[in-house]
């Protein structure tokens, strides 16, 4: 997918360019559907819950079971897109994330929608990276190109901000079925325009599957730990295997990775101090970030009576200041390098996180809004840099396995922080006393991650990395270059 475009690419250029146009475009809707169900769900939790008199420990999974396949297949979605061809990746993972948001949609009992929204993560993991691999593909001109990635990269940005309120007014006008029920028309009109693009040409990038289903064994082990822990006890038999099952198959993916010709994840990559804190602070973030996100919504809807819509709106402040700051960061980091923004920003979030132990059930709105800001400002001005301190502290040819790397951790960051501050508050006998709790856990990760990067992320050079969006918006945007497992 390098150098010269394939003779497909070559005579649609030659043609009016309406193929290649409409390939951008249903690349940049999939990328918008795929973001936007990361937070869509949120909003929508309450009314699942009452339907099936489901526990916070079960409605955290249907957060969960999406993000966790979500992050653990990216790490070889890319090879896949490049082995298969990013045109046939992007149509069978478009095909079935629309499938499974029609079953889920359909769900009869939780469990069902549960495994559906797995699924539908599957499916949005091997899109992602073709998505981006075919506004690649569709320009010969960097700059025509770089305006391609642009327009990609705001339909996920744009997803992040609208989730909670799409969310919230679905559920509220129409059921909580509709979140995936809209997914549909869009994934019919997608796979339409699909009739229209050039055909990718296949590649050869090799594949780590024992690594993979390792990390996905892992992953999923851990979650699933993490959630019994909270409603069944830190001590109970089945938490206590959960944690052993994590241990034994995360042990066994180091063993694979360590002796893998080309693993999916390299781990003398993380003998670079830089790498282990960035990796470590981009999981601290999105732990902060999407697990209060879970936590507040649930607050919102069951302990302060708000609708499904008004605790979607409640989320804009917020998300409003992530996407107004991300800007300012991408100067920042120009500027300045990205160590100086990127500890403000994990300090203003970590202060943030503090400021929100204050609220109570009878908290005014206003002050409680404003509260919430911090939390988006952190998350915004920390991301940017973030993602530039990673790349700069790799070579050039590597830079796409480490924001590979990085785009992962943030992904499993996201689940983590839906499980563990979920489970802090389902085992506690008051729902603000186990929210304060996980709070101060959420800070406490903040915390740790900041001093590492103060310690041993050293002072960078300018940057010269583009600023990217918002939270969970801009991984995939390089994440996807690696020789042999993420490479578009």
């Amino acid at each position: 997918m390098r150098g010269t475009a394939p003779s497909g690419l070559e005579e649609a250029d030659n043609r009016p360019g309406l193929g290649l146009r409409s390939t951008v475009l249903v690349a940049c809707l999939a990328f918008f559907v795929i973001t936007l169900d990361t937070t869509v769900v949120n909003v929508a939790l309450p009314s699942i819950g009452q339907q099936w008199d489901g526990q916070v420990s079960a409605l955290q999974w249907v957060v969960t079971a999406y993000t966790l396949l979500f992050a653990a297949l990216l790490l070889s979605a890319g090879a896949i897109s490049d082995r298969i061809g990013a045109s046939r990746a992007f149509t069978i993972g478009l095909s079935v994330f629309t499938l499974m948001s029609a079953l889920c949609g359909l769900a009869p009992n939780l469990t069902a929608l549960i495994a559906a929204r797995a699924l539908q993560g599957a499916g949005a993991a091997v899109m992602m990276p073709a998505s981006l691999a075919l506004v690649r593909q569709a320009y010969d001109s960097p700059a025509q190109r770089a305006r391609g990635i642009a327009l990609w990269t705001a339909g996920g940005g744009a997803a992040v901000a609208a989730g909670p309120v799409v969310g919230g007014a679905l559920t509220t006008g129409f059921g909580w079925r509709w979140i995936f029920f809209v997914n549909l028309p869009v994934g019919v009109l997608a796979l339409v325009g699909m009739l229209r693009a050039p055909r990718s040409p296949r590649g050869h990038s090799p594949m780590d599957p024992a690594g993979q289903v390792t990390a996905v064994l892992a992953l999923a082990a851990l979650v699933f730990a993490v959630i019994t822990g909270g409603s069944g006890g830190w001590t109970c038999p089945t938490t206590i295997c959960g944690f052993l099952l994590a241990v034994l198959a995360g042990t066994a993916f180091l063993l694979v990775e360590s002796r893998q010709k080309d693993p999916a994840v390299p781990l003398t990559l993380f003998r670079i101090p830089a790498v282990a804190v960035c990796t470590s602070a981009g999981l601290a973030l999105n732990l902060g970030y999407y697990g209060l996100v879970f936590v507040f919504t649930i607050f919102f809807q069951e302990h302060r009576g708000a609708s499904a819509l008004t605790a979607g709106l409640m989320f804009i402040p917020m998300t409003a200041f992530t996407t107004l700051v991300n800007l300012l960061a991408g100067k920042l980091t120009n500027r300045y390098g990205p160590r100086l923004p990127l500890i403000l920003g994990q300090v203003i979030q970590t202060v943030g996180i503090l400021g929100l132990l204050l609220v109570r059930r009878d908290t005014p709105t206003p002050l409680l809004l404003t509260l919430l800001v911090p939390l988006g400002i952190g998350g915004g001005l920390a991301i940017p840099p973030l993602t530039s301190a990673m790349l700069e502290s790799v070579p050039h040819e590597r830079a796409g396995l480490a924001s590979g790397v990085l785009s992962a951790a943030r992904q499993f960051g996201g689940a983590i922080g839906v499980a563990l501050l979920g489970a802090l508050i389902a085992g506690s006998a008051h729902f603000v006393t186990g929210m304060r709790i996980s709070l101060g856990v959420g800070a406490a990760v903040l915390m740790a991650t900041t001093l590492g990067v103060a310690l041993f992320l050293p002072g960078s050079p300018k940057s010269t990395t583009p600023s990217t969006p918002v939270p969970g918006t801009e991984e995939p945007a390089t994440a996807l270059l690696r020789p042999g497992g993420l490479e578009s």
